[in-house]
Order: structure tokens, then sequence, then C-alpha cells
């Protein structure tokens, strides 16, 4: 950018200075259970939990359509109940250096196509069986479950945030105008 006489030249320099904020100390947090991304978790699991018990209570639990339904719900349902644990009792804080934000967008977006191609495939076979319609129901919940937290977590990877404690950035600017010759 010119500015002032010809010749010169203005040289803009952006710095951004980052502090990070963690206790690491091991301990259990209640007052979680009432945040939207426990809540979206806690819905992950019982959507799961619901379509695997669906599916199991019928013939269908042997034949590959129901097996492909049980593995994504039974999935999805260990890896929330144990990533919720680890958020209860700030084991995430603990570990703050492992990128979580990152490992968990790409979870929620491999579920949510696994959950949504799960329920479409059991819809298939809803005539079958009544309670594989009540499945594939939990299954496009979970999906939705999934879809949401996976653009949460983009947001918040977005705006530099860590998955649990504080970070803080502020930036500085400074201008360097080199003189004519």
């Amino acid at each position: 950018m010119q500015q002032g006489f010809p010749g010169q030249h203005t040289t803009t320099t952006m710095v951004t200075v980052g502090t990070t904020t963690v206790n690491p100390t091991i301990r259990f947090d209640r007052s979680l259970i009432l945040t939207l991304p426990s809540i979206l978790r806690i819905a992950q699991m019982l959507f799961s939990l619901l379509g695997f018990i669906c599916v199991t209570t019928t013939l269908f639990a042997y034949k590959s359509q129901g097996q492909w339904f049980n593995t994504v719900a039974m999935g999805g349902f260990w890896y929330t109940a144990i990533i919720f644990i680890f958020y209860l009792f700030h084991v995430i804080e603990k570990l703050h250096k492992i990128p979580w934000l990152k490992i968990e967008l790409v979870f929620c977006i491999i579920w949510c196509v696994c959950n949504f191609v799960a329920a479409v495939v059991i819809v298939t076979c809803v005539s079958y069986d009544g309670a594989l319609g009540f499945a594939a129901f939990f299954g496009f919940g979970a999906m939705i479950a999934f879809g949401i937290d996976a653009y949460l977590k983009y947001m918040r990877i977005k705006r530099g945030e860590i998955a649990q404690g504080e970070r803080q950035a502020s930036k500085t600017v400074s201008s360097v105008t080199s003189p004519a010759y």
C-alpha cells in the first residue's frame, strides 16, 4: 500500500500471541452435563443404544444389514461414552496438547455418514419387522446429533479454541515505513 511521499513503502506485520490456561488435575465436573456438547453426546449415546436394542430384538440382527447397523450403533455408543467420561473427569484438559477437536470432528463426520447409510439400509427392511422402523428413526436421530456436533466442532476449530480449558489470543499490529531515496 503506497502512503505518504512517492517511493515510501509501508509494511504491516500482524503477530498473534496466544496463551493456553489449563488445570491438569483429574476431577469430576458435574456442571458439564448440562452443556450443549454434553447434551449432544447423551443424545448420540441414547439414539445409538436404542437403535441397537431395536435391531437386536429382531431376526435381522443376524443378517448383514442388522450387523452393519449394530456395528455402527455400538461404535458410536462406545466412542461417545468414552469421550464423555474423558470430558467429565477433565482428562481432555490434562491431555490438551492432543488435537481433540479435530479428532472428534473427523469421527463425528464419519459417524454421521455411517449412521445415514445404516439407517437407509434398515429402512429398506422395515416391511419385515416393525422394530426396524424404530431402529431407522434412532439411526437418523444419531445421524443428526453427530452432524450438529461436527458443525459445532468445526466452528470451535475455526475460532482457535481448544477442547477443554481456555485459549486466549491477542493480535499485535506494527507498521514500518521505509524512507524514500
